[in-house]
């Protein structure tokens, strides 16, 4: 409501209370109109200079900052000065929108702390553990360096295999902040992801064997599927997925690959009838160091950070990754990729 409209409707209110009480007393119309014009007249003339001086110009201040906090300077300046006809409501508005615009920044920058902490407490565990054991083994390798050469070598090699985690570990770490930062750009190029896929399934060949899992395609692919991405990190994407399957995967398992052409994209699925995951971790599955069962991903080996890295990637070329699974069924990883022509 405008402040001459909510001026006149108090005056009106004063000045018909005057009025009638003056009749009450007088029982004279002219001088109940007299008092009422009069008790009117006075009435909006203070009210508004009051209301105007003390409230009004403090609340159309208060909006005018909310207003341009919102907008930011650089919006401001581009859109110049505004003026609302109507403040008290808008303000009121903009309160509302304000307040509730901070407390999804709070709620996310508290969401960012948890993220924050877990991440530091993961990195400083996930270091710890191959250090302490590179600890241990160079010491016990000094004692039985002259006395047990062949311990002391089987030592040696168990020191080696941990800075080659940590050394994994690092690589990973680096690789994530670089895409994060945009230091590792993405080579757009065409090149036919079947291809591609059958490279991988074959490099993998033998890790899946030894788990005896078969890697296939769900159908078969004669024509050529064009994408157009960066080639090498969608082979890394391929390859962390398709060893995520091998390493969860069941004896005598199955992981497939399926192409579905959309409108101006390529889905690709990645499917196991592996051990499947439950629902409640789905959402938290590409988070840095996020491990369902922490005993066996110790088991199996790996960083933590494969299905991070993918996530990673997959932003990087404006696309998106999704998961769905079934316990006891199996988990299928789909993503999108642009295509070639």
């Amino acid at each position: 409501m405008k402040l001459s409209v909510l001026v006149l409707f108090t005056a009106l209110a004063v000045g018909l209370s005057i009025g009638m009480v003056n009749f009450y007393f007088q029982h004279s119309l002219y001088y109940m109109a007299i008092s009422f014009g009069v008790s009117f007249l006075c009435s909006f003339l203070v009210f508004y200079y009051l209301l105007e001086k003390y409230i009004y110009t403090k609340i159309k201040l208060i909006y005018k900052l909310i207003h341009n906090l919102k907008l930011g300077k650089d919006l401001k300046d581009a859109l110049g000065e505004y003026v609302s006809s109507d403040p008290i409501n808008d303000v009121e508005q903009e309160v509302k929108e304000w307040a509730g615009a901070k407390k999804k920044e709070i709620d996310l920058l508290k969401k960012q702390e948890q993220f924050r902490r877990e991440f530091l407490s993961n990195v400083s565990h996930e270091f710890k553990t191959p250090l302490f054991a590179i600890q241990g083994y160079i010491e016990t390798l000094q004692d039985c360096l002259v006395d047990d050469p062949d311990q002391a070598v089987l030592f040696l090699k168990k020191a080696e295999n941990n800075v080659e985690r940590l050394s994994y570990l690092i690589n990973d770490l680096d690789v994530i902040s670089k895409l994060e930062t945009g230091e590792s750009p993405i080579n757009y190029q065409k090149f036919d992801f079947v291809q591609l896929a059958k490279e991988v399934m074959e490099n993998l060949e033998d890790r899946a064997e030894a788990k005896n899992i078969k890697l296939f395609f769900k159908d078969k692919y004669t024509a050529i599927t064009l994408v157009s991405a960066d080639r090498e990190k969608i082979r890394q994407v391929l390859i962390n997925l398709l060893v995520n399957s091998i390493k969860y995967g069941i004896d005598g398992g199955e992981t497939a690959i399926k192409i579905f052409e959309l409108h101006d994209q390529v889905l690709i699925e990645v499917t196991d009838n592996g051990i499947g995951i439950e629902e409640k971790h789905l959402l938290r599955l590409f988070e840095r160091f996020y491990r369902i069962d922490t005993h066996r991903a110790r088991e199996v080996g790996g960083t933590g950070l494969g299905l991070a890295i993918v996530k990673h990637i997959l932003e990087a070329h404006q696309q998106t990754i999704s998961v769905r699974s079934t316990p006891g069924i199996g988990t299928t990883f789909a993503f999108t990729l642009q295509k070639g022509g």
